[in-house]
C-alpha cells in the first residue's frame, strides 16, 4: 500500500488538475436541485396561469421598473469610480462609468469567469494605463464592497423586519434577528479598526482596511444598488400585503445566495428563495410571472443597451462631443465579449422556447399557410442553432472570424425558424439586432484561429449544462399535467406541442452531449518538435531586423519557435511540465503580435497546457489580457541612454573612478567580431569553466545563453585582457537596426582584478555608444519595484518581502544596486498567465526549465 502521505498527495494533484470540472459539476448539480425545488414550490401552478401573469402587468409598472434598473447600475458604476480613488488613480470618469456598466451588464447575465465583469475590467483598464497590479486591486475592492455591503444592508434590514421575515421564510424570529445582531457586530468592529485606514494584523499578514469615508461612500452605494434591484422587481409584482422592508430583505438573501452558488446570474437559485420567501402571500403562477419579467429588465435591457453603445462606436456615427466618442469607444473595445454575452443569452432563448408551447392562433394561422413537416423541422433545428450559439459565443468573445460566420448564420437561420414554427415577433426581433450588431462589428472579428480546433473549457460546459438542464425543467413545469406515454415522441400534429418539446430537448441533449464528449475526450494535440535549422535561420533573419537585443537568445537552439500567418514574426518557447512559456514579447512586426498571441494560447490549451508569457513588456499586456490571462509584475529592466552616457558629469563620477582604476590595473578592452572567435575559444571555455566551478554553479538555459560552442561564435564577444592574457569576457548580442545593445554570458577568471565587470561595462558602453548604437540593455532586476505598501496586491508584497529579506538565495539587492549605478531607466517585465494558482505554478515550471530540472535547481 501508498504511504498516507503519497495518497494524500497524489489526491491533492488530481483534486488541483481537475478542480476546474469539479466545481462545474458541483454547479450544475446545485441548479439541478434548484429546478427540482423550484417544480416542488410550483405543484399547483400552470403554464397557462404564468403567461396570463405576464400578459397582466402594466407598462407602467414596465417603465418604473426600468428607472429603478437604471438607478441600480448608476450605483454600481460608483463601486469602481470609488476604487479607482482608493487606488490613488484619477482616470476620465464618463470612461470609468462606461467600463463599469459593461462590466456588470455583461457579468450579471453571464456570471462566468471568460465573460466576468473582472475579465472586462483588464480589457478596458489596461487600455487606459492602469497596471496590471492596480487593476488586481481594482477588482478585489469591488469584489469585497459588493460583498461586506450585500452582508450589511441585508442585516439592517433584518433587524427591523426579522418577525415578519420569520414567519414568511418558515424560521425562528429570534435566532434570525440574533444572526443579524452579530453580523452587524462585526461588521462595526470591523468599521471601527478601520478608523483613519487603520491596519490590521490576522495570522500574521498586515491589512489597510479602507478608511471610515470610504467604507461609509461604499455602505451607501450598496444601499442605493440593491434598493434600486430591489425595486424593480417589487413594482412587477401584483398587488401585495408584503412591505418593501420585508420584501427586501428576502431579496438581499435571494440575491447573496445567487452569488455563493456560482450557477451563471444566480439562475434558479434566486428564484428558489424568492418563491420559498414570498410563495405564501403571493400567488405563484404571479410570481413567477414577475421574476421573468424582471430578468428581462433588469438582465437583458442592460446588455442590450451597453451593446447599443458599442455598436454606435463601431460606426463611428455618435455625436462628435468629447464626452459621447468618449464613451462609445471604451464601449467599442468591448465589442466581442458584449456580442458573446448576447450570443448566449440568445441560444438559451432559442432552446428555452424550443420547449414551450405556440400560442394557438399563431398554430391555426400555420396550418393554412406552411406545411407540418416545415413547423416541425423548424421547431426542432431551433433548439440545435442555440445551442450553435451558446458554443459560437466562446470564439466569439475570442475574435474568431470563424465563430463571428458560424454566430451570423446560425443567427439567420433562426430568424426564419422564429417564423416559421411559431410567428414568435419579439425572438425575430431580438436575433434581427443580433445579426446587426454582428454586421456592424464585423471589423473586429480578425483572427483566423479554428473554431472546430478549440475544447470547450468547464466554464463553458458549465453553461451550456446549465441551459440544458434549464429546459428540461422547463419542459417538465409546462407539461406537468400530460401523462408520459412513448407514443409522444411519433405524435406529429400542429395540435400536439408536447411531443414537439420531447424531440427538441432530446435532438438538444444529444448535440450537448456530443459536444461536451469531444472537448472532454478529444486526443491532446502533439507536442511540437525542436526549431529546424531552417526555422532557426528564419528567426535569426528576423531578429537582425528589429530593435530588441535580448531576440538573440534564440539562436542557442533550445527554444521552439512559433512564426506568425505572415511569417515575421515569431514566439520563442519552452515546455516545462504543463507549462508552455514563450520567453519575452514577440520578435518582428509588431502588427503580428496579437494574434500571435491568440495562437500561442490556443496551441498551448489544445494540448492540455498552460501558456505562460515570460518577462513581457507593459506593451504586451492589453493582448494578454484580450486573451483571457492575468499579469503579474516580475520586476525592472533597466536600460541606458547611450546618447546620454558620458563618463566626465560629474553624475558617473564612480564610474570614472573605476574606469580610472581597471586601467591602473593594466585591463585592456576589445571587441571581438564573430569571424575573430574560433582561435580564442579555448581560452574563454578555461575561464568559464573556471568562473562555473568558482561560484559552484551550472550552466542555465531558454533565458540565458551557455556557453556552447555554436552560440559563441555566432555573436561578437567583449574581452579583457591582463598582461597579454585573457581575464574576462562577455558575449554582445545587438542587431542590424543599432537600437540597442546587451551582453548574455559574462564570465571572469578567479585571479581578474577586482573591479574588472565594472571596467568591462563601462568600456563596452562607451564602445557601443561611439558604434552609433541607442541604449545598453542591463537586464532585469528580479523583484524589483514591487510595492510593499499595505494597498498593493498580495503579489507584489511577497515580491517585496522576498527581495527585501532574501539575499541567502539570491542577491536580489546587490544586482539592483550594481545596475543602479549607471543610473538607468527603469521599465516593468510582467508574467502573464491564466490566474494566480497558475502564476506560481508557472514560476516553478520556469525555474525547471532554466536551471535543467530539479536536479539544476539542487545544484544551483
Amino acid at each position: 500500500m501508498l504511504p498516507d502521505s503519497k495518497m494524500h498527495s497524489g489526491a491533492s494533484r488530481l483534486l488541483s488538475r481537475y478542480r476546474g470540472y469539479l466545481t462545474a459539476v458541483a454547479v450544475v448539480a446545485v441548479f439541478t436541485m434548484m429546478i427540482f425545488a423550484i417544480h416542488r414550490l410550483t405543484a399547483e401552478v400552470r403554464y397557462e396561469d404564468v403567461v396570463a401573469a405576464l400578459g397582466d402587468t402594466s407598462w407602467w409598472a414596465l417603465l418604473w421598473a426600468a428607472f429603478f434598473t437604471a438607478l441600480s447600475y448608476g450605483a454600481l458604476a460608483f463601486y469602481d469610480a470609488n476604487a479607482i480613488d482608493y487606488i490613488g488613480r484619477k482616470l476620465p470618469l464618463p470612461s470609468v462609468m462606461t467600463t463599469a456598466f459593461i462590466a456588470y451588464a455583461v457579468g450579471n447575465t453571464a456570471g462566468f469567469g471568460p465573460l466576468s465583469g473582472g475579465a472586462i475590467r483588464y480589457r478596458a483598464y489596461s487600455k487606459l494605463g492602469l497596471q496590471p497590479g492596480e487593476i488586481a486591486r481594482v477588482i478585489a475592492f469591488v469584489t469585497l464592497s459588493f460583498g461586506l455591503g450585500l452582508a450589511a444592508v441585508s442585516a439592517l434590514a433584518l433587524l427591523v423586519v426579522a418577525p415578519r421575515v420569520a414567519d414568511i421564510v418558515g424560521l425562528n424570529g429570534p435566532a434570525l434577528r440574533f444572526g443579524a445582531i452579530a453580523v452587524v457586530v462585526v461588521l462595526a468592529v470591523l468599521v471601527f479598526l478601520s478608523r483613519n485606514g487603520r491596519e490590521i494584523n490576522i495570522a500574521g499578514v498586515t491589512l489597510r482596511l479602507p478608511d471610515t469615508r470610504t467604507s461609509s461612500r461604499q455602505f451607501l452605494v450598496t444601499a442605493v444598488d440593491l434598493a434600486g434591484s430591489a425595486s424593480a422587481l417589487y413594482v412587477l409584482l401584483p398587488e401585495t400585503h408584503v412591505g418593501w422592508p420585508a420584501f427586501f430583505a428576502i431579496y438581499a438573501t435571494a440575491v447573496a445566495l445567487g452569488v455563493l452558488s456560482h450557477v451563471p446570474a444566480g439562475l434558479g437559485v434566486f428564484e428558489t428563495v424568492m418563491i420559498a420567501g414570498l410563495g405564501n402571500t403571493i400567488s405563484a403562477d404571479q410570481l413567477l410571472g414577475s421574476l421573468v419579467l424582471y430578468r428581462l429588465v433588469y438582465y437583458v435591457l442592460p446588455l442590450l443597451f451597453a451593446l447599443a453603445l458599442a455598436v454606435v462606436g463601431e460606426l463611428r456615427s455618435f455625436a462628435k462631443q468629447p464626452l459621447a466618442a468618449e464613451i462609445v469607444q471604451i464601449a467599442a473595445r468591448l465589442v466581442p465579449a458584449l456580442l458573446s454575452t448576447y450570443a448566449l443569452m440568445l441560444g438559451a432563448m432559442l432552446i428555452f422556447s424550443s420547449v414551450t408551447p405556440t400560442p394557438d392562433g399563431d398554430l391555426d394561422f400555420l396550418a393554412g399557410l406552411l406545411p407540418l413537416p416545415i413547423v416541425e423541422a423548424a421547431h426542432f433545428l431551433s433548439s440545435i442553432l442555440g445551442l450553435v450559439l451558446v458554443v459560437a459565443s466562446r470564439g466569439i468573445a475570442q475574435r474568431l472570424d470563424g465563430a463571428w460566420w458560424i454566430g451570423l448564420a446560425a443567427a439567420a437561420i433562426a430568424f426564419l425558424f422564429s417564423l416559421m414554427k411559431a410567428l414568435a415577433v419579439y425572438e425575430a426581433i431580438a436575433l434581427g439586432l443580433f445579426i446587426a450588431a454582428m454586421l456592424a462589428s464585423a471589423g473586429s472579428f480578425t483572427r483566423h484561429a479554428s473554431l472546430f480546433g478549440q475544447a470547450l473549457g468547464p466554464a463553458w460546459l458549465t453553461a451550456m449544462a446549465v441551459t440544458v438542464v434549464g429546459a428540461a425543467g422547463i419542459l417538465l413545469f409546462v407539461y406537468r399535467d400530460t401523462q408520459y406515454s412513448h407514443e409522444l415522441w411519433w405524435q406529429f400534429e400542429f395540435s400536439e406541442e408536447a411531443p414537439r418539446g420531447l424531440r427538441a430537448l432530446l435532438g438538444l441533449a444529444i448535440s450537448s452531449a456530443a459536444v461536451a464528449m469531444f472537448s472532454l475526450l478529444r486526443p491532446v494535440a502533439r507536442r511540437p518538435d525542436d526549431a529546424l535549422e531552417d526555422d532557426l535561420a528564419r528567426a535569426v533573419t528576423i531578429v537582425e531586423g528589429q530593435d530588441v537585443a535580448d531576440a538573440n537568445l534564440v539562436r542557442m537552439g533550445d527554444k521552439r519557435l512559433l512564426f506568425s500567418q505572415s511569417g515575421k514574426a515569431f514566439i520563442m518557447y519552452g515546455i516545462q511540465g504543463r507549462s508552455w512559456i514563450a520567453l519575452t514579447d514577440p520578435v518582428g512586426e509588431e502588427e503580428d503580435f496579437p494574434d500571435l498571441v491568440w495562437q500561442f494560447v490556443d496551441m498551448a490549451r489544445a494540448s492540455g497546457g498552460r501558456a505562460v508569457f515570460y518577462q513581457i513588456t507593459p506593451a504586451l499586456l492589453p493582448s494578454c489580457i484580450d486573451a483571457g490571462l492575468r499579469a503579474f509584475k516580475l520586476g525592472e529592466l533597466a536600460t541606458v541612454d547611450l546618447e546620454q552616457f558620458d563618463l566626465a558629469g560629474s553624475r558617473l563620477s564612480g564610474l570614472r573612478q573605476s574606469y580610472n582604476r581597471g586601467q591602473r590595473d593594466g585591463l585592456v578592452f576589445s571587441i571581438v567580431e564573430p569571424s575573430d572567435v574560433p582561435p580564442i575559444l579555448g581560452e574563454l571555455k578555461t575561464i568559464s569553466d573556471a568562473w562555473l566551478a568558482h561560484h559552484n554553479t551550472r550552466e542555465k538555459s531558454f533565458s540565458l545563453g551557455a556557453f556552447d560552442a555554436e552560440y559563441v561564435v555566432s555573436q561578437p564577444v567583449a574581452i579583457l585582457t591582463n598582461e597579454d592574457r585573457i581575464v574576462a569576457f562577455a558575449t554582445v548580442m545587438t542587431t542590424a537596426t543599432k537600437a540597442e545593445a546587451t551582453v548574455d554570458l559574462m564570465r571572469f577568471a578567479p585571479d581578474a582584478p577586482r573591479g574588472a565587470m565594472d571596467f568591462l561595462f563601462i568600456s563596452l558602453m562607451t564602445h557601443m555608444r561611439e558604434a552609433g548604437f541607442s541604449r545598453f540593455n542591463l537586464g532585469m532586476a528580479p523583484l524589483s519595484g514591487m510595492s510593499r505598501r499595505e494597498t498593493a496586491p498580495v503579489w507584489d508584497r511577497i515580491g517585496g518581502l522576498v527581495f527585501e529579506h532574501g539575499e541567502r538565495f539570491y542577491n536580489f539587492k546587490g544586482l539592483r544596486a550594481f545596475k543602479s549605478k549607471f543610473h538607468p531607466q527603469w521599465e516593468p517585465r510582467y508574467l502573464a498567465v491564466t490566474n494566480g494558482t497558475g502564476a506560481a505554478l508557472a514560476l516553478m515550471d520556469i525555474t525547471f526549465l532554466i536551471s535543467g530540472g530539479m536536479k539544476g535547481v539542487v545544484a544551483k
